[in-house]
């Protein structure tokens, strides 16, 4: 069972969040370079990678995949001034989603030479943890064909409507970026965008599915139990 150490950020600036993700890669490709440089040959349970899960909410802010298309970024940099939404083009994949107070957003570092050496195995992971949860709520959550992330009622023309995004980088099998939760998030931000570049297709969050606000502790406790058990790992302090 791999140890995953936990760390709430509580509020904090996107860009602040990604460099400290960026700086947490960077030290675990650095390990396994050093390991593998050596004579002596070395297994790669045996190489100390320390995995991490932040949590973390952001301040109000859009963020563009490396390969998404800014067609799909309907306000202007003026109106994005205006409403103090922050703008990144950054380095994960996936097209434009929005990050904002009251969605929790969960960034996992982790050595997949240590769980599993397949990008869609571990998507599909991320994904149950939030549909394990979903369930807690009386929500059936779902995949969408083709698409990545959290869905309800996918498979109805009309009815759909994404309730957590995803998008993700990896490096020497290091992770880095991950899920946008949407629990009380304020949803008219999503109209200045495309969300994930899929037309025709709503957002929701587990607030306007319940009816009620949704306690962020409660939410946070229950993704971690489900991260630990889709993940076979302990959260550590």
């Amino acid at each position: 069972m791999q140890h995953v150490k936990f760390s709430d950020l509580g509020s904090k600036a996107y860009k602040e969040t990604w460099d400290y993700q960026e700086d947490l890669l960077k030290e675990n490709t650095l390990i396994k370079a050093a390991c593998r440089n050596r004579e002596e040959a070395i297994l790669p349970a045996e190489i100390p990678t320390i995995h991490h899960l932040l949590f973390v909410e952001h301040n109000p802010v859009y963020t563009l995949g490396k390969s998404g298309n800014t067609e799909n970024i309907l306000l202007s940099e003026t109106e994005r001034t205006e409403r103090n939404i922050e703008y990144f083009h950054i380095n994960r994949g996936g097209d434009i989603t929005f990050h904002g107070p009251g969605q929790l957003v969960g960034y996992p570092i982790l050595d997949l030479e240590k769980f599993k050496t397949d990008l869609g195995w571990y998507l599909r992971s991320l994904e149950q943890v939030i549909i394990d949860t979903l369930f807690e709520y009386g929500l059936q959550g779902d995949r969408s064909i083709g698409e990545t992330g959290v869905w309800l009622d996918p498979g109805i023309k009309g009815k759909e409507r994404k309730i957590c995004a995803m998008g993700i980088k990896c490096s020497r099998w290091i992770t880095m970026h991950g899920f946008a939760f949407n629990v009380n998030t304020e949803l008219s931000y999503f109209e200045g965008i495309v969300p994930c570049g899929i037309q025709n297709k709503a957002v929701t969050s587990l607030e306007k599915e319940l009816g009620y606000q949704v306690p962020m502790d409660e939410v946070k406790r229950n993704v971690k139990n489900n991260f630990q058990k889709v993940f076979n790992c302990l959260l550590i302090p």
